[in-house]
């Protein structure tokens, strides 16, 4: 069953709690914070948050990111991508600025630009 999440012009940011899941792709416009599970696709104008109990098994694209839970899958990211203390990537990396602290785990490889054009390239 595949939902779709579309941004509130009410809300400064979306948001999916603990406890809850979405198999499919989300659009949003604005910043949008993951606590729950994903499988699927974000793609994102604003800044993507991958909380402590947020679980990804699919892609990111957006203009920033941090990470602070578990990726499995490949992030694109046009601007800044953080990876916390208790992040786990399991994917390939494209960013212009990579902020890794101690003892997150990225097994994958990372390639980083000045500019990033399309995802898709």
């Amino acid at each position: 069953m595949a939902k779709e999440v579309v941004t509130n012009p009410g809300a400064m940011y979306n948001a999916l709690t603990n406890g809850s899941k979405i198999i499919g792709k989300i659009f949003a416009d604005s910043d949008f914070r993951i606590d729950g599970d994903v499988e699927g696709t974000i793609t994102c104008n604003g800044k993507v948050v991958i909380g402590q109990k947020g679980y990804l098994k699919g892609s990111i694209s957006c203009a920033n990111a941090e990470i602070i839970g578990t990726v499995e899958g490949d992030i694109v990211v046009s601007e800044t991508l953080s990876l916390r203390s208790t992040a786990v990537i399991h994917g390939d990396v494209r960013t212009k600025l990579l902020m890794v602290e101690p003892n997150a785990v990225f097994n994958g490889t990372c390639s980083m630009k000045d500019s990033l054009s399309s995802p898709t390239e």
